[in-house]
């Protein structure tokens, strides 16, 4: 939230230096994300009075004739586009000749036959705003023509406040007023309360009974939408620039300046926290205003913006008199050619006016709404509706329920001092607002929660600042939490308030208290076994990264994954519109980022979210050199270089890890069909690795050489238990056994362990051959055993064994090569 110094200054006359105050902030949990120093203008600009506007005949210019006091009357050509037209009297801020500005100097110089003395400037020519769109404009009389604008608009420092969100009582002047107050024991000056009404208004007011039902579906009840409305009425105004001062607050708050009743409105926000909207009398019907649910579905709505909104059942707006009441929704369907919401919608209630009631340059006479409305409702008609308004901001955090009346009592003052209008002296205030409730604490109940020392009297003395009212007996505290803080709901709220003001800085140094409760016994270690994984991957070359875990139904479909079920309501970007369903594709669209890099060995740790249920998964990719190495002619070797890889994972974490070859509709969709294999993890399958099929990879932008593992979280574990080594000298013996070459090396290892017994330690694959002498379609794998026992062993021992496997190995079908 962006807030001029100068205006905090106002409200709290003794503040300290900026220098000084920043500290400040940060201690009441507020702090600074920036300062920004907003200069004067140079001395050379000048306010001056429109005396004439003609349009210069053929151009898109407008020669404008000022008055610019003790220089005379002087001429400019402008192409401002609401320079054309603009009444006698109506003061713009002239550069005048000689004036350097934004690394330019101004003179006289011709435009269309015009000699232009300087120019006419907008906001973003003067650096006081970012509005380009036309010239500054200021009512008539704001200063004497030729006084340097500088004296009206002098330097500031505008702060930027990092509000968390539920604090919000300080979205406003007077709110962050009010803390730096209370912290600092100092006195606030309140903004002017605005004229008191004296009796009933000219507007009639109805709010939506509380407990509403859908009657199409009665187990669906609505919330209370609006409980509490102050409507009052000023008339004969002059629309036109707001007063100087005004505008340059609203300036320096981030928001552009439109006109006298908008930059009101916006103003009293800003100054209060109570957003508000303003009518043209003209089109509010009869006088009276309906806070009703649009109760027919699909209806469509234009706001004032231009857009149009489709809003349904649950949704508030702000109706004219041409609506009737509507109780129920069977009221809405019973009268036939009833009007249609479109034609009689004042606005969509806390979020943005409409098309039909706006205020425009003739308007005279206004209606001033001020409403407490429902945050839950709001924000969920403001996210289906993708609408994000200021008003929104604040009335989904949190609005102050009696702050209605107020703020349509200043709206109204403000207004009719500005535009010479007269104020209606009635007021319609109708609903009864919920507040705070009341709540009892004692002292070393607080205490106890903030383990420091607090007296009672200071936690009484700090929430009286901050509004509340104390009342109770030695350490017993009877609180009743002013209307704006609508999050003190519990005795906690009240040791956070205790907390802040007296200062975090004053909670003593202490060392934890460390008790081991039995639920809690082993609760790190999965965060261990992640924090393992990571260093190991880690170790084999691969570098971790963290994607979106978002993604789109084009990426699911290129990556021949399940589509997403879980969406997005309101995604960024189309290719952000639903959580993920596998972890791969965010792989693949990671090293397509680095498609021309030399090589790519990535991997991620996240979760995903297909129809069957959230989970979490592992994946791995390579690609480039790495996986370019052979080592037999004529042999796939790069996945064999990825199986390696993975291997030395599972080596290194001690697991047993097999590969058994996957075939037919067996084969996941991504992968190569005769390069696709499931992982088995300490004897448990845990998912696939394999070669991304080239199709795959070719819509991702990469090439062929690229393979991926994808495999379920928490990995697998296995019993540990200590063995010490063998002393003894191992046995080996070389066997090559011939299969058809549709069988997988992981079969031939899996025979051969099951017949090796305890006695073989491991079998190792050495050498694959294939050609004439074993005929067509045979291929030789050559696998070295290795068996070992707590003795030598001897060759009666060993041959047996060997024996027992060769006869499995013909069992099978298959045969042993001599040669």
């Amino acid at each position: 939230m962006n807030i001029p110094y100068s205006w905090l200054k106002e409200l709290v006359p003794n503040l300290p230096p900026l220098a000084d105050l920043e500290p400040t902030f940060a201690h009441l949990g507020l702090p600074l994300e920036g300062v920004e120093d907003v200069p004067a203008p140079p001395p050379g600009v000048l306010l001056v009075t429109v005396t004439h506007a003609e349009p210069i005949e053929g151009t898109q210019l407008t020669k404008l004739t000022l008055d610019t006091g003790a220089n005379g009357e002087k001429v400019i050509a402008s192409g401002a586009p609401n320079a054309v037209g603009l009444p006698a009297g109506t003061m713009v801020a002239l550069v005048s000749p000689g004036t350097e500005l934004g690394g330019m100097t101004y003179g006289v110089r011709a435009l269309q036959g015009v000699e232009s003395w300087g120019m006419a400037a907008s906001a973003k020519e003067l650096g006081l705003g970012e509005s380009a769109a036309g010239l500054m404009l200021f009512p008539a009389g704001t200063a004497a023509p030729g006084t340097p604008m500088r004296e009206l608009w002098p330097d500031d420092h505008v702060l930027d406040v990092e509000v968390t969100p539920n604090r919000a009582d300080v979205l406003s002047a007077l709110g962050l007023a009010r803390d730096l107050a209370a912290f600092l024991k100092l006195e606030l000056v309140e903004p002017p309360a605005g004229p008191a009404p004296r009796g009933a208004g000219e507007i009639t007011v109805t709010l939506p009974p509380k407990g509403l039902t859908l009657d199409r579906d009665p187990s669906k009840k609505l919330r209370f939408g609006c409980d509490h409305f102050a409507a009052r009425t000023v008339g004969g105004l002059t629309n036109g620039p707001a007063p100087l001062w005004m505008q340059r607050r609203v300036s320096l708050a981030g928001m552009r300046p439109i006109d006298l009743i908008v930059d009101t409105s916006n103003y009293v926000m800003l100054e209060l926290g109570q957003p508000t909207a303003l009518y043209d009398r003209r089109d509010v019907a009869g006088d009276q205003i309906h806070v009703a649910f649009g109760l027919r579905q699909g209806e469509v709505v234009k706001d004032l913006m231009g857009g149009t909104h489709t809003v349904g059942p649950e949704d508030l707006l702000i109706l004219d008199g041409n609506q009737p009441e509507i109780s129920s929704v069977a009221d809405a369907f019973a009268t036939a050619g009833q009007p249609k919401l479109g034609d009689t919608v004042l606005g969509i209630a806390g979020i943005m006016g409409g098309d039909h009631g706006h205020v425009r340059a003739d308007t005279t006479d206004v209606v001033i709404e001020s409403a407490h409305f429902d945050p839950v409702l709001l924000r969920r008609t403001s996210t289906r509706l993708g609408l994000k308004t200021d008003a929104v901001y604040r009335y989904e955090r949190g609005v102050d329920p009696l702050l209605a009346p107020k703020a349509a009592n200043r709206v109204a003052a403000l207004l009719a001092d500005a535009g010479r209008g007269e104020i209606h002296p009635g007021a319609t205030v109708v609903g009864e607002p919920e507040v705070p409730g009341n709540i009892d604490t004692t002292g070393d109940q607080i205490r106890a929660l903030l383990g420091m020392h607090v007296d009672t009297a200071e936690m009484s003395g700090i929430l009286t600042r901050l509004g509340c009212t104390v009342a109770g007996n030695g350490d017993a505290l009877h609180v009743t939490p002013p209307s704006w803080r609508v999050d003190m709901v519990i005795w906690q709220d009240l040791a956070e308030e205790v907390a802040r003001l007296h200062g975090y800085a004053e909670l003593p140094e202490t060392l934890p208290t460390l008790r081991v409760h039995p639920s809690n016994i082993g609760a790190e270690r999965e965060g261990v076994e992640r924090s393992t994984l990571r260093r190991t991957l880690a170790g084999i070359g691969a570098q971790e990264v963290v994607t979106y875990t978002f993604t789109s139904d084009d990426e699911a479909a290129k990556a021949r994954t399940e589509t997403p079920t879980a969406r997005l309501r309101n995604p960024m970007t189309a290719d952000r519109t639903g959580l993920r369903t596998a972890l791969y594709p965010s792989l693949l669209k990671a090293a397509q980022a680095h498609a021309k890099g030399d090589r790519v060995l990535i991997f991620e740790m996240g979760r995903i979210f297909p129809q069957s249920g959230e989970a979490e998964r592992l994946g791995l990719l390579m690609r480039g050199p790495l996986a370019g190495a052979t080592h037999q002619p004529g042999v796939a070797g790069s996945f064999a270089a990825f199986k390696g890889l993975v291997e030395s994972l599972a080596a290194t974490l001690g697991a047993a890890f097999e590969v058994r070859q996957l075939r037919g509709d067996a084969v996941p969709a991504a992968l190569h069909p005769g390069i696709a294999g499931e992982v088995v993890w300490n004897a448990e399958p845990i998912g696939w690795l394999g070669a991304v099929h080239p199709e795959v990879a070719q819509d991702f932008g990469l090439k062929g050489d690229t393979y991926v593992l994808d495999v379920a979280l928490p990995l697998p574990g296995r019993a540990w238990a200590f063995r010490d080594p063998s002393r003894a000298p191992a046995a080996w013996r070389d066997l090559a056994v011939v299969t058809p070459q549709g069988v997988s090396y992981g079969e031939v290892a899996a025979l051969l362990r099951r017949g090796g017994g305890d006695l073989l330690e491991s079998v190792e694959p050495f050498d694959v051959y294939t050609g004439e002498q074993l005929g067509e379609g045979q291929r030789s794998v050559a696998v070295r055993l290795t068996f070992r026992a707590a003795k030598t062993l001897t060759d009666e021992e060993v041959d047996p064994i060997m024996d027992k496997l060769m006869a499995a190995v013909r069992a099978q079908g298959w045969s042993i090569r001599e040669k």
